[in-house]
């Protein structure tokens, strides 16, 4: 994986882990040099990975529809920034740059990303690994849910199976690069129609 969209808050939170996590995996991309592709603030954890990927000679690509650049503070110091003309084509843009997608803590929007780029494998419309960073239990409540999904019927276990989760960054990444995906749904033409 030569880069990774990652999704999460334009809020920073008020867990000290989670924070210091966000921070760990902008060192990490740049480490490995994975380009990290993201909602392009400077504030919140956005601006937390992208920081330590820049402060660790990192590229950072941030990708951002018009209206949202004074309110999320777009950072100056990006390799590259992309202006979108709404929600819509800023997840499509993130998801043509990237390999793989890791969800970290965050709100309503890391949620709206996490499902809809998670429908759009479940649809075989992308084979890319989706990867969930759980940093002290906060997303234990989503697995959970996901799992009643499951028992009721109205989720694939080989589709939950297709998210990865890691508590640890290194663990998730191992994860990720070992993905094996799900075959294409047996309706999708080669078309992807």
């Amino acid at each position: 994986m030569k880069s990774i969209s990652v999704f999460c808050g334009s809020s920073e939170g008020n867990d000290e882990q989670i924070i210091n996590n966000a921070q760990s995996l902008g060192e990490t991309f740049a480490k490995q040099n994975i380009t990290l592709v993201y909602g392009a603030a400077k504030i919140g954890l956005m601006g937390k990975i992208a920081q330590a990927v820049i402060d660790n000679k990192g590229e950072a690509i941030g990708v951002i529809p018009h209206f949202l650049k004074t309110k999320e503070i777009v950072h100056n110091e990006l390799s590259e920034l992309i202006v979108t003309d709404n929600m819509h084509d800023r997840k499509v843009i993130m998801y043509d740059k990237s390999d793989g997608f890791i969800i970290i803590p965050g709100g309503f929007g890391t949620m709206d990303e996490f499902f809809e780029i998670t429908t759009w494998g479940q649809l075989g419309l992308h084979t890319k690994p989706i990867g969930i960073l759980n940093t002290n239990g906060y997303y234990d409540a989503l697995i959970a849910q996901c799992k009643m999904m499951v028992a009721r019927g109205f989720l694939k276990q080989e589709n939950l199976d297709a998210v990865v989760v890691d508590t640890t960054i290194d663990g998730l990444l191992d994860k990720m690069y070992n993905y094996k995906p799900l075959p294409a749904p047996k309706w999708l033409n080669k078309e992807g129609l």
